[in-house]
């Protein structure tokens, strides 16, 4: 057969035709899945080893604090995702990773930024472990409530089954992460320290290799851009609010502000990547990472913020001493609450 015969649209070559055979990426595309799948699992591990039963016990019986964030993290986030996907009219295929993501539990990041903001470290490691657990059922629910009006026309199918597996198998990794906490703390926290880079690592790994695999996925609509920069924003503000008006100390706010804004974008990845064909995948396989990377920024600023107010308050303060030496000095609002944790324990 002469190339000149050949549609310029073919891909397959046959004969001695000159065009290129189309290229096969299925052998990337289940490196990438099992890489994932490893990684997201080492990472709720060492999530696990981050949990201490008695303190998380202990929030159980007094639920206020979980009840808020468990609101904020199951409502306040996916109605976020539908309305900024109906808004901004995307397509039905980018609104389900959208959605996906809000109805993801709390990220591991948030741990650490409420460490770094002075917020109850107790009650962020009980919401990320709670809204993780309770995501097998809250997330295909709420993916269903939200995403009717699309599947009712046909226009997109959720594969519950591919999402309900993934979720089931989330399990394994926590409880063994537990277990470790209790039973060998001292390397609990080896183990945690690992798992903070590991995260970092998963994002950087997943970019790189679906840049390779999915060429087109970077090339997306603007509004999705616009939607990632929204979202965490909206729901580090929105969960700090309703925290305040549901009565919560300051800085539970702001440990719930940080755990409504900071998901679990690691998880949301691998959802994607395991649920998906390779065509939708080129529409939705970003949203994850621009997720991740606007509210790791996001929340750096509001770290640095708080920084910033705690260095002008003790300054303050330290003026007044020197003033009126019988002001007393105050600690801060969550110093009894956080005196048992420590990143450098002994």
């Amino acid at each position: 057969m002469d190339s000149s015969s050949c549609s310029s649209s073919a891909t397959v070559c046959e004969g001695d035709s000159c065009v290129l055979p189309k290229s096969d990426n299925t052998v990337l595309s289940t490196i990438l899945s099992t890489v994932l799948t490893i990684l997201l699992a080492l990472v709720m591990f060492s999530m696990g080893c981050n949990v201490e039963v008695m303190k998380f016990w202990a929030h159980i019986k007094k639920p206020w604090g979980i009840f808020v964030g468990f609101l904020c993290q199951f409502g306040i986030m996916p109605l976020s995702g539908f309305i900024l996907s109906v808004a901004f009219d995307i397509l039905p295929i980018q609104a389900v990773a959208v959605l996906i993501m809000g109805c993801c539990p709390g990220g591991t990041a948030s741990n650490i930024l409420t460490y770094w903001t002075d917020g109850d470290m107790d009650l962020s490691i009980s919401m990320t472990t709670c809204s993780t657990l309770l995501a097998l059922g809250m997330m295909p629910l709420c993916l269903y409530i939200y995403t009717k009006m699309w599947t009712d026309t046909g226009a997109i199918k959720i594969p519950y089954d591919s999402l309900g597996t993934t979720l089931v198998a989330l399990i394994i990794p926590i409880s063994v992460g537990i277990l470790v906490k209790n039973k060998w703390p001292k390397q609990a926290r080896i183990i945690l320290r690992v798992g903070s880079i590991l995260g970092v690592f998963f994002i950087v790994v997943t970019a790189v290799i679906g840049g390779v695999l999915y060429q087109g996925s970077w090339i997306i609509h603007p509004n999705l851009w616009v939607i990632g920069t929204l979202f965490p924003l909206i729901g580090y503000s929105l969960g700090f609010c309703l925290a305040r008006i549901a009565g919560l100390s300051w800085h539970r706010c702001r440990t719930v502000s940080l755990e409504t804004g900071m998901q679990n974008a690691q998880l949301c990845s691998t959802i994607v990547q395991l649920s998906f064909t390779a065509e939708e995948l080129n529409q939705m396989f970003t949203f994850p990472l621009i997720y991740s990377i606007f509210q790791l920024a996001l929340g750096g600023i509001f770290v640095g913020i708080y920084v910033l107010y705690r260095k002008c308050s003790d300054k303050n303060r330290a003026e007044f001493a020197e003033n009126g030496p019988n002001i007393e000095k105050s600690e801060p609002p969550n110093y009894k609450e956080n005196g048992g944790f420590s990143l450098q324990e002994d």
